[in-house]
């Protein structure tokens, strides 16, 4: 029988402690935004109440009033179509840009890459006037498809970088196989190349859909009109007015658009893991 000594007691009671602190403090917003968007106004707002548990029963007036007498429904919508259409972009564009620079011999590659990995690390704050223009130009002020062009100038960079990891590490031999059975090379890339890929793909969807949806910066620049807002806008300034914030409907159009990404993240934890260490590996 192995011997517990006082030095393991102390490092398995230091590892459970921080296992559990961290925890708590990855936990507690979403605790609160589930309390907050049950509670009642005037549980909310009385400052001799505890905050942390309900002090009157649960209501669901938060709710009926985000989706009765807001344009909760459309902000939530417009959120959808923005982060499928920029998805869809950003794989049709950085799958066979990462491939191409992959495949490119010499050092060419790996230096085009870095440089488009860079550009992913400009700040917005640098891009707001020439993107202005842009959107000026086409026509597309104080609407959501201006957030369609303006979001894959920051996930193309990025997600290339990703995937030229993923292709790199896969051996050129099963390109070659393929080749040899009659394939063309865009064949090769198509049947071969993306289906061992899936890993990297899945966390190019998995990026690209939840930093689309948690933007702000950009949306609040280029987006003004209420029925053309993503729901981070349109919770963040549809309920705030003036000095008065709407705590209960803003936690539970919070609650709302987070459920959905928390449980695709916990679904697809170990491919996402997956993809995000295979597309580091150079």
């Amino acid at each position: 029988m192995a011997r517990i000594t006082a030095g393991t007691v102390v490092r398995e009671t230091s590892f459970y402690g921080a296992v559990a602190f961290f925890f708590v403090l990855a936990a507690f917003p979403f605790y609160w935004m589930l309390i907050t968007s049950f509670k009642t106004n005037g549980d909310l707002y009385n400052v001799s109440n505890i905050p942390f548990w309900f002090n009157d029963p649960p209501t669901l007036d938060h709710f009926r009033y985000l989706f009765e007498k807001t344009l909760f429904t459309t902000w939530l919508l417009n959120s959808l179509i923005i982060g499928l259409v920029v998805t869809a972009i950003t794989l049709v564009t950085a799958l066979p840009a990462a491939y191409s620079l992959a495949r490119m011999t010499g050092r060419n590659g790996e230096a085009l890459g870095i440089g488009i990995f860079l550009t992913y690390l400009v700040p917005p704050t640098l891009l707001f006037l020439p993107l202005s223009r842009v959107i000026a130009m086409l026509g597309l002020q104080n609407s959501m498809w201006a957030l369609v062009l303006v979001y894959p100038t920051f996930t193309i960079p990025f997600c290339t970088w990703l995937l030229m990891g993923f292709f790199k590490a896969m051996p050129r031999e099963i390109e070659e196989a393929a080749i040899v059975d009659g394939c063309s090379l865009f064949g090769a890339f198509i049947k071969m190349a993306i289906p061992l890929s899936l890993p990297g793909i899945l966390t190019t969807v998995i990026f690209t859909f939840t930093l689309t949806l948690q933007e702000f910066v950009y949306a609040l620049t280029f987006v003004s009109a209420s029925d053309q807002k993503p729901i981070t806008l349109g919770v963040a300034t549809d309920l705030i007015r003036g000095d008065v914030f709407y705590w209960g409907e803003i936690m539970a159009g919070a609650l709302i658009a987070s459920i959905p990404v928390a449980i695709v993240y916990n679904l697809f934890l170990d491919r996402f893991i997956a993809g995000i260490t295979g597309g580091a590996v150079k």
